[in-house]
């Protein structure tokens, strides 16, 4: 399983940006697709994930601003943010959990991480 993340960048105090992160390989149909972000000297955070039925979860800093959406026919996952805050500043690295029709998680994939860079 590869993971290809796109759409980081630089972007002002108030901005959006649109993040995407196509699988390609052997996806289960059963997974979990997310972004996660990590900044020097700390520990990767979870920001929001998306089941393949469209459930979703965020991490309670990011609810209201960003919105985690999936596209199965393309196993891409996107994250839309807005309002974005100089304290978004990351690494955003998306993620895909496979998992058994069970729900047994046996597979962890990560992409190659893309830089947004919030300027106040």
């Amino acid at each position: 399983v590869q993971l290809q993340a796109s759409g980081g960048g630089v972007v002002q105090a108030g901005g959006s940006l649109r993040l995407a992160c196509a699988a390609s390989g052997s996806i289960n149909s059963n997974n979990l697709m997310g972004w996660y972000r990590q900044t020097p000297g700390k520990q990767r955070e979870l920001v929001a994930r998306i089941s393949v039925e469209g459930s979703t979860h965020y991490e309670d800093s990011m609810k209201g601003r960003f919105t985690i959406s999936r596209d199965n026919a393309k196993n891409t996952v996107y994250l839309q943010m807005n309002s974005l805050k100089p304290e978004d500043t990351a690494v955003y690295y998306c993620n895909l959990e496979q998992r058994t029709r069970w729900g047994i998680p046996v597979g962890d994939y990560w992409g190659q991480g893309t830089l947004v860079t919030v300027s106040s």
